[in-house]
């Protein structure tokens, strides 16, 4: 097997249902234009409140995806 190398980026995810739904959205978005997705961990959670009511769900992920040179 050939040496690797993978690059990290990380995303914020959104949602107003749920923190998986939001970090589900972080990648399904990145994959529409990243090959090779490898590990997505959740970072950090948070949420957006208004009037003492959990309004938005947000998923901080770092993502790994394949390095690949332009040869």
């Amino acid at each position: 097997m050939a040496d690797s190398v993978y690059k990290i980026i990380e995303l914020v995810g959104t949602s107003p249902d749920s923190w998986e739904r939001a970090a589900a959205n972080a990648v399904e978005r990145a994959a529409g234009s990243l090959r090779d997705l490898r590990i997505a961990e959740v970072v950090k959670l948070d949420l957006h409140v208004e009037g003492g009511k959990a309004t938005l769900y947000r998923a901080k992920v770092a993502l790994s995806f394949k390095y690949e040179d332009s040869v």
